[in-house]
């Protein structure tokens, strides 16, 4: 396990002692917490930042292209188009 000394605003400190003590947990492991699921957030941005970048545009657009035009099934139209409608 490591040490890190960090700085906080006083007014995020006081937020931070105040959840945990709602959520009856230390200061340590609230913090603890929030950080490794902020990386786990950020792994999964990046993840699908780097799915993105192989993306190709064009490619799904030719897709939903093929798709032939048809009336949705009963009770799956838009909800803009119910209200349209009077449904």
């Amino acid at each position: 396990m490591s040490t890190y000394p960090l700085r906080l605003a006083d007014h995020v400190m006081e937020e931070a002692k105040r959840a945990a003590a709602e959520d009856n947990v230390s200061l340590n492991q609230l913090l603890s917490a929030f950080i490794a699921d902020g990386i786990g957030h950020r792994r999964a941005i990046m993840s699908l930042k780097k799915r993105a970048e192989r993306g190709d545009a064009s490619a799904a657009l030719a897709i939903l292209d093929s798709v032939p035009d048809s009336e949705p099934d009963e009770g799956d139209a838009l909800v803009a188009a119910k209200k349209a409608s009077g449904k």
